[in-house]
């Protein structure tokens, strides 16, 4: 058998002898071997002194040729990943950017194939993020670390990989705070933020180290744990519409090609349109292929559609102690001593966050509002995101005595008569938000001082005085003058006062809502459905039938149906219980006949009252019951086991909806709640803006950007500079008249004799005459 032929061991043929190591390990491991032996004696002299060393693309070549073959021979090369992470580790400051690259790489490969585990390529890079002077080779290791937590995260949670470096985070935070000018821990905000927005990070842990980057000594770290808080959760759901196609793809985070939401909305006309021009026009491929591309995108939406929803909670959700968290966050940094360091749009931010946190965990740190109070002016730069802030950190736990102030600050510089529309409007909306949250904020006086701007001749101004009017409506009728109550609220005033029923706001008494919760939801279901309904007078309208597996009519075989019972007839049943305890031979009985019976004038007033009353609680309980759809469906429908699972139905879906952001129907008791989970937007407190106020904004933006620029022709430029040659016509200016003047013209109309009209005359209408023969 003739001996095989080898490939020459010339540096030149590196990649070859790559491939016939792969393919046959066994039979090359001589070749290897030799080249490996030449890596050791390179290693050795770039040790030496690796400044001097000039053999670079030999050595990179010889890296990344055993970094592709060490699975293959793992007894051999033991050491050559240490070596390379210590030539990393030690001398990445003095190699070449060629040869930092390649070493990366190589471990990265190297973790690939198993050779080395993630975790000891964490320890190994991610100390480079901070001591590496090159912004390049900084920005390529941060993104070895996001594309490899991904990774590993993939298929399922990586918890143990997870925990350590999220150690890591919390050390490097650690160690850089109080360091004015250290950048390290702001790497731990940045990758902990970038894997919460790609959603490989969901957990408390990542939140907790964001709250110590926000609470860090260096003003950039703390500034950039702030915007963590106010903006990852839109960054995270846009990461996530992106990766599902719904919106343009913006970044190398999109797996489906980044198609965009106009060409899926528009997909089915596309394809109509296009088979309708492909049997029509000239065929060709170019159409064809574009029919093609529009049925793909159609199948990819589709498929978008049947994804099941993930639901994640909000990073403010997921805080440990927020109140600690906000008291440490406004001392440190809105106090005297530490607001120096912020410049005011920081502060603004700091202060969002903090509001923001008050809202939604209902928060007591009252020296908040005092601090807003200082910036309420109309002068103020950015008074709007104050006003905003104001509003979120109100709730119903807040003593109404705090707040007051803010309320009548606002009142006194923003609304009144002297101010422009849009002042006004924004402060009646700003008090708007801050009572939506908490109702006892604000005197009755200055409430229907406020409500008076409803006859206002701006449209702002007037439709924030009735959304404050409706507001009141529904929480504190009382509050309100006797005309703006409206019908609803005065007709359920009365029925409480007749029954003695206070249901007037109380501070630090919640409203508890009475019955079932998500009652209404199940009422509004059924009327979609036409089943058995209710009308307007809370009584039962029959609709379709239902099976819902508990039929009472089953059960009683003897039943009748209703009973009825004659309308002026009095029943006095209220002793009925009583007398049957006391005697078990009707004697109970025979004493309740007598008192229904009596004729006695002594008894006659009690009985008269006692209709009295009993007629107007029922008609109370008509209203009510006209009024509450919930309240309805308890008072004519028997609940079944089928409804209450319906009813489970019903509440999923509305949670789904609520953390969805899709807009239900919320009731009175909840709207408080539901607005604490709002966040407030600065450009909403304006309320509408008519067309000719943006058109009128959009144009002093134009002609600002028109400064210091030449519009115009080059031919009027030079007119203005005085640089052209002058026309026939302004020559004929500068002649004599008499030279001129048997020019017609230079006469003009009113100039003219009669003779010289009449010729003119004249000779226009032979004109006509010849053109009309022809």
């Amino acid at each position: 058998m003739p001996k095989r032929r080898r490939a020459a061991l010339l540096p030149t043929n590196i990649a070859l002898l790559q491939n016939l190591v792969r393919r046959d390990p066994g039979s090359y491991k001589e070749e290897f071997l030799v080249q490996y032996r030449h890596y050791a004696s390179q290693i050795e002299i770039l040790l030496l002194d690796p400044t001097t060393f000039h053999d670079i693309e030999s050595f990179i070549e010889q890296v990344g040729f055993i970094a592709q073959v060490c699975p293959l021979y793992p007894v051999d090369t033991a050491e050559f990943p240490g070596e390379i992470a210590d030539l990393l580790s030690k001398h990445h400051t003095v190699i070449s950017a060629e040869l930092r690259e390649k070493l990366v790489q190589s471990l990265v490969l190297l973790r690939n194939r198993g050779v080395i585990t993630s975790d000891r390529l964490i320890q190994v890079l991610f100390p480079l993020l901070t001591t590496s002077n090159s912004k390049s080779f900084r920005k390529d290791i941060f993104t070895t670390l996001v594309r490899l937590l991904k990774h590993e995260n993939r298929n399922a949670k990586a918890p143990k990989l997870n925990r350590s470096v999220q150690t890591l985070l919390f050390t490097l935070l650690e160690s850089s705070d109080g360091v004015a000018a250290s950048p390290y821990g702001l790497w731990a905000a940045k990758l902990t933020r970038e894997l919460w927005r790609r959603g490989i990070w969901d957990d408390a842990r990542a939140v907790e180290i964001m709250k110590q980057a926000a609470l860090h000594g260096n003003t950039k770290v703390a500034i950039a744990g702030v915007l963590f808080f106010l903006s990852a959760d839109k960054e995270k759901e846009k990461t996530a519409k992106r990766k599902q196609g719904l919106i343009d793809s913006d970044d190398d985070s999109s797996d489906d090609g980044g198609a965009s939401s106009d060409d899926d909305a528009g997909a089915q006309p596309q394809i109509a349109g296009l088979k309708h021009r492909m049997g029509v026009n000239k065929k060709s491929g170019r159409r064809a292929k574009r029919l093609e591309n529009a049925k793909k995108i159609l199948k990819r939406k589709e498929n978008r559609d049947n994804l099941p929803v993930q639901l994640n909670f909000s990073a403010l959700h997921l805080l440990h102690d927020p109140q600690g968290f906000a008291e440490k966050l406004f001392a440190q940094s809105l106090s005297r001593s530490g607001a120096n360091k912020f410049n005011l749009e920081q502060r603004i931010q700091i202060l969002t966050l903090v509001s923001r946190l008050i809202g939604v965990h209902k928060l007591s740190v009252l020296g908040v509002y005092s601090y807003i109070l200082k910036y309420l002016t109309p002068k103020q730069r950015d008074v709007t995101k104050f006003m905003a802030c104001a509003a979120q950190a109100s709730h119903d736990l807040v003593p109404p005595d705090v707040l007051s102030p803010v309320i009548r600050k606002i009142a006194d510089e923003f609304v009144s008569d002297g101010v422009a529309p849009e002042v006004a409007a924004a402060g009646i909306n700003t008090i708007r938000e801050i009572l939506t949250r908490s109702p006892l904020a604000i005197e009755a006086d200055l409430l229907q001082d406020l409500t008076e701007y409803k006859g206002s001749k701006s449209k702002t101004v007037m439709m924030a005085a009735r959304s404050l009017i409706g507001l009141y409506r529904t929480v504190a009728p009382e509050l309100l003058a006797r005309k703006d109550r409206g019908k609803t609220a005065a007709m359920e005033m009365s029925a409480n006062a007749a029954n003695g029923v206070d249901k007037r706001l109380k501070y630090g008494v919640e409203n508890i809502v009475e019955g079932v919760p998500g009652l209404e939801l199940l009422e509004k279901w059924r009327q979609e459905q036409g089943l058995d309904t209710t009308n307007e007078n809370g009584e039962g309208v029959v609709g379709k039938s239902e099976d819902d597996g508990w039929n009472v009519e089953d059960d009683e075989e003897g039943s009748e149906g209703w009973i009825d019972v004659e309308s002026d007839k009095e029943y006095d049943v209220s002793d009925v219980e009583d007398a049957g305890d006391e005697d078990d031979d009707g004697a109970g009985s025979d004493k309740d006949s007598d008192v229904v019976g009596s004729d006695n004038e002594d008894d006659a007033e009690p009985a008269a009252k006692k209709a009295k009353t009993s007629t107007t609680a029922a008609a109370t309980a008509a209203t009510n019951t006209a009024q509450d759809p919930a309240l309805s469906l308890m008072a004519t429908k028997i609940l079944t086991p089928a409804d209450f699972q319906k009813l489970d139905e019903l509440r999923t879906k509305a949670g789904i909806d609520k953390i969805l952001g899709t807009k239900t129907p919320a009731s009175t008791a909840n709207i408080s709640a539901a607005r604490n989970e709002e966040l407030v937007e600065a450009t909403s407190l304006l309320g509408p803006r008519s067309q000719r106020a943006e058109r009128e904004e959009r144009m002093e933006k134009v002609m600002e950007g028109r400064q210091d620029r030449e519009f115009g022709s080059k031919r009027s430029r030079k007119k203005d500079a005085k640089e052209h040659s002058t026309t026939n016509r302004e020559k004929a200016r500068k002649k004599n008249f008499i030279m001129m003047i048997h020019k017609k013209d230079v006469q003009g109309k009113n100039k003219r004799s009669l003779r010289d009209k009449q010729k003119i005359l004249q000779a226009h209408i032979e004109k006509q005459k010849k053109t009309t023969k022809h």
